[in-house]
């Protein structure tokens, strides 16, 4: 995810929802939320956060997946 991205105001690193931490079957103990991109996009057991020179395809991107993500162009796999 490009840093432009994760560093607006509605994205966030959650560990809690409404005062509960948030269950590992939701995604906890550590979840990024990043709203207006796609939910791939928002990891779940989020374990550390590594910055690279430029964007690398993970694991829904190698099985064809859109690189960016954006729900607004409709672009979810690869050729969209």
């Amino acid at each position: 995810v490009p840093l432009a991205d994760i560093t607006t105001d509605e994205a966030l690193v959650a560990y809690a929802f409404e005062g509960e931490e948030i269950t590992a079957e939701h995604g906890g103990p550590v979840r990024i939320v990043i709203p207006h991109l796609y939910f791939w996009k928002s990891a779940k057991w989020l374990r550390g956060i590594e910055l690279i020179p430029q964007d690398a395809p993970g694991f829904w991107e190698r099985n064809g997946y859109h690189m960016y993500a954006d729900p607004f162009k409709e672009q979810r796999f690869w050729n969209d």
